[in-house]
């Protein structure tokens, strides 16, 4: 189904619009670039995805209130960043081993490079 643009300028961008993501894939990125909106939680994502920790540990190593930590950890969860598991009375944290969590991780560590690189 290619689409037929009113104006011609040269580009040949019809073909591509046929291989163009869904509305919903799109927002479905915009949903997982929202939850990293907030440095806390993407300094949380970022120990979780080189750890796996309780609330107590990732409030102290982040320097945050314990409900603060879990308000992000709540989040992170629900997007499907990071899982938990029960171990006792205590619940422990990790980035999930999804792609997708793989290559947020790959791209906080990238844009922290860029913006702020060594000298």
């Amino acid at each position: 189904m290619s689409i037929k643009l009113p104006h011609d300028h040269g580009q040949s961008i019809e073909q591509e619009l046929d291989n163009m993501p869904s509305v919903d894939e799109f927002q479905t990125a915009a949903d997982i670039f929202k939850q990293l909106g907030d440095g806390s939680r993407i300094r949380i994502f970022w120990l979780l995805c080189h750890c796996e920790e309780c609330v107590i540990n990732l409030s102290s190593m982040v320097n945050m209130s314990s409900p603060a930590v879990s308000h992000h950890l709540k989040q992170l969860k629900s997007g499907g960043l990071i899982v938990s598991r029960r171990e006792g009375k205590e619940v422990y944290y990790k980035a999930a081993e999804t792609a997708q969590a793989q290559l947020l991780h790959h791209m906080i560590e990238a844009l922290v490079e860029i913006a702020c690189p060594s000298t």
